[in-house]
């Protein structure tokens, strides 16, 4: 389970680069995916980068883990994409962050 913020997002990438690589499976859709993991990739760095070391509340920890392990349960491309684009509003809100 992450313990800070620095962790929290790199869990959360993690589990974006899986959806990413299962939603590149839809060929018509590879830029958009690429697109999306880069977007929000940016986004929760910039978070990691001011935030990093702020220990995580229980609550939050336990809500992105449970986030990143539902990514985990994705078999199906379509899917994936639709998580590759909701997933890291989740992250940002249990940390606290605007969308």
């Amino acid at each position: 389970m992450p313990s800070n913020v620095a962790d929290a997002v790199e869990r959360a990438r993690s589990a974006m680069a899986a959806l990413r690589s299962l939603g590149e499976q839809v060929a018509d859709e590879w830029q958009y995916v690429s697109d999306l993991e880069a977007g929000w990739g940016e986004r929760l760095a910039s978070v990691a980068a001011a935030r990093g070391g702020e220990v995580l509340t229980p609550a939050a920890a336990a809500a992105i883990e449970r986030a990143a392990a539902e990514t985990a349960l994705i078999a199906d491309p379509h899917r994936a994409i639709d998580w590759l684009s909701t997933f890291p509003q989740v992250v940002l809100f249990a940390l606290d962050e605007p969308g």
